[in-house]
Formats: structure tokens, sequence, C-alpha cells
């Protein structure tokens, strides 16, 4: 059985292990922003970013493109640009699909439903955070399929589907009550009986 905590670690990070060697001017341009985001200079890392997909492009490393995309994608996210987020996401999503990349895949498919959220697009939201939570359950990942939920909590409480809020609030408690957390259970409880409270 994989461990959940492993597992959650496992797919926080994007760094598809490519053939690119540090001599490669696009492998350069990628260390180069990611740099610059890790110092906060967006505009420097998307340009460095930018530079190396082309190099990418030129050579044909789908793992250096995947890669590069990801993190355009998460620039144009951080900058409210979701639709552009998307749209890079969607093409490390096809990479890793055909890698048959699970863990890239799993995060990139809440990546995706994030920027779906923000640009109120309700319904794609909602339809691939329940196949990741399809996902950790199949996993035994107790703690991505609570955060999942309350996702879902809050998308159906912004889309006034009240019922299912509380619904998804309660199925997150039951899941830290298996696992003795009686006060994080009980804190998801009172969100729902306070949902259900406000609608009599």
């Amino acid at each position: 059985m994989t461990d959940p905590i492993n597992l959650q670690n496992k797919i926080e990070k994007f760094d598809l292990q490519d053939e690119a060697t540090d001599n490669d001017p696009a492998q350069k341009d990628y260390e180069a922003g990611k740099g610059h985001q890790e110092a906060g200079d967006v505009v420097q890392a998307a340009a460095a970013f930018h530079n190396a997909l082309v190099g990418y492009e030129q050579s044909g490393n789908e793992k250096g493109i995947a890669n590069t995309v990801f993190q355009l994608g998460d620039i144009c996210v951080g900058r409210e640009n979701y639709e552009q987020g998307l749209a890079h996401f969607q093409r490390a999503y096809e990479i890793c699909d055909r890698l048959n990349d699970h863990f890239s895949l799993l995060l990139l498919k809440k990546k995706m439903a994030h920027a779906h959220r923000c640009l109120k697009q309700f319904p794609d939201a909602v339809r691939i955070y329940i196949d990741v939570l399809d996902i950790y359950s199949c996993h035994n990942n107790p703690e991505g399929a609570v955060q999942v939920l309350e996702e879902l909590a809050d998308i159906y409480l912004e889309t006034g589907e009240k019922a299912r809020a509380a619904d998804a609030y309660r199925t997150a408690a039951s899941i830290h009550k298996n696992f003795k957390h009686a006060r994080e259970a009980q804190a998801l409880l009172d969100k729902a009986q306070a949902i259900e409270d406000a609608e009599q």
C-alpha cells in the first residue's frame, strides 16, 4: 500500500527528470527561470521560461517542455491570467499523459481545477475535483481527500448548492473521525450544521 504522506510529497513538486544536460542552453534558461521565480521576479522568470521553451521545442525535449509550461502556467495563474494558465497546464497534461506520469497528472488536475474555479467554470472544477477525490481514495490518501472535499464544499457554497456543501463537510469530518482527529472532525461538522441552520 502506498504511504499517503509520501504520495502527497511526491505530487506537490512538479519537475520531470529529463535528459537535458547542464550545458544545454534551454536547461540553463529553465534553471535561470526557477531562480528568478524563487526570488519573486516573475517578469524575468517568465522571460527565461519562454526562452527555455523555445529551446526545448527545437530539441524535441518533451519533459523539458512539460516542466517549462507548468512553470509558465503557475506564473499566469499567479497574475490572474487563468485562461492562459489553463492552456499551459493542458499542454503539460498531454505530455504527462503520454509519459504515463500519474503523480504529475494529479498535480496538474488540481492546478486546472483551481483555475477553472477562478474563472467561475464551476462544473469543470467540480468534475476535476471529483476525479482527484477518486484518485486519493484509491491511493489511501486521507489528507488529500479532506482537502478536496473542503474545496468542493466551498464551490458548492459559491454556487448555492448548500445541501451538497454540508454533505461534503460531513464526509470530510468522517475521514477525520476515522483517524481520531476529533477536533478537526467537529469543526467540519459545525460548518455543516451552520449551513443547515441557515437554511431553516
